[in-house]
C-alpha cells in the first residue's frame, strides 16, 4: 500500500534521505524510528506530497505521488507533528470543512463524524471553537479529521503528542482496530514503548539511511536484546563507535 524506492531528498549539499526503500503492506502498522534529524519527517513530507524528492518513486495504493498526486492523496490521511487548524471554526465545522475537501457525501460524513467523535471523546467539544481546545483535544480532532474520509493509508507523525494516558489508549485502540480492518499505518514516533506495543514492523533510520528493519522479534534477535530501547541505543552506540573509529583512522 506504501511503496518507496530509491528515495533521495537533499537540502543543498545536505542529504536528508539517502536511497530509502520501503514496502508497507495493507493492514500493517509500521513504526518509523530514529533520532532528531535522522530523516523521518523529511521522508513523511515526500510521502505525502509536501516535498519534491531529488529522485525515487513513491506509490500510495499503486498510485504514483508525483504522476497521479490527486488520486494518491485522496486515499491518504495525514496528521503532522504540529497539526494546523482554522482556529475560529468549531470542531464540527472543521470536520465538515475537511470532509468537503475530500468530497465525502454528507450522510457518510455525518455518520463518520458521529462515530469518530464518540470514539475520540470529542462529543463535548463539537460546538467549541478550536482555539479554546487543549493541545490534547486538538490532537484527537486532527486524527478524527484525517480519518473522516475512510483513507486506505494513514500517516501520522508523533501520534501521542499532548495526549494523557487515557486518550493515548483510545488512539492506540483505534489504530489497532482500523489496521485489523485493513488500514495501512505509517507512524513516526520518539516513544519507543508505543512502537513496541503497536507496531507489526519497525524501521530505524539514521542520517537518511535505513539501518534496521523488521518485526520486534527480528530486531531482538539481531541485537540480542529484549527491550526496543536497548536495541535502539545499541544501534546508535555502535554507529557512534564506527564514526569515532573512522575519525581516528583519518
Amino acid at each position: 500500500m506504501i511503496k518507496i524506492e530509491g528515495l533521495k531528498v537533499s537540502y543543498g549539499d545536505y542529504v536528508a534521505v539517502d536511497n530509502l526503500n520501503l514496502n508497507i503492506q495493507k493492514g500493517e502498522l509500521f513504526a518509523f524510528l530514529g533520532p532528531n534529524g535522522a530523516g523521518k519527517t523529511t521522508t513523511i513530507k515526500a510521502l505525502t506530497g509536501l516535498l519534491a524528492p531529488d529522485s525515487g518513486i513513491i506509490e500510495i495504493c499503486g498510485h504514483d505521488i508525483d504522476k497521479d498526486s490527486q488520486k494518491a492523496k485522496s486515499l491518504m490521511g495525514y496528521v503532522p507533528d504540529v497539526a494546523i487548524f482554522y482556529e475560529k471554526l468549531t470542531s464540527i465545522e472543521f470536520m465538515k470543512f475537511i470532509g468537503d475537501l475530500y468530497g465525502v457525501e454528507k450522510q457518510r460524513l455525518f455518520n463518520n463524524t458521529s462515530e469518530l467523535f464518540q470514539t475520540m471523546d470529542l462529543e463535548p467539544f463539537s460546538n467549541t471553537q478550536i482555539e479554546e481546545l487543549s493541545h490534547g483535544t486538538k490532537q484527537r480532532l486532527a486524527i478524527a479529521a484525517a480519518l473522516c474520509h475512510d483513507p486506505e493509508v494513514f500517516v501520522i507523525d508523533e501520534p501521542m503528542v499532548g495526549l494523557d494516558p487515557l486518550h493515548a489508549r483510545v488512539v492506540k485502540q483505534e489504530l489497532k482496530k482500523r489496521c485489523q480492518d485493513g488500514l495501512t499505518v505509517l507512524m513516526s514516533t520518539h516513544l519507543l514503548n508505543v512502537a513496541e506495543e503497536l507496531a507489526d514492523r519497525i524501521g530505524i533510520i539514521d542520517e537518511g539511511k535505513l539501518i534496521s528493519l523488521g518485526t520486534l522479534e527480528d530486531l531482538r534477535k539481531g541485537e540480542n536484546s529484549e527491550a526496543l530501547e536497548e536495541i535502539f541505543l545499541k544501534l546508535f552506540d555502535k554507529g557512534n563507535s564506527d564514526h569515532e573509529g573512522h575519525s581516528q583512522q583519518a
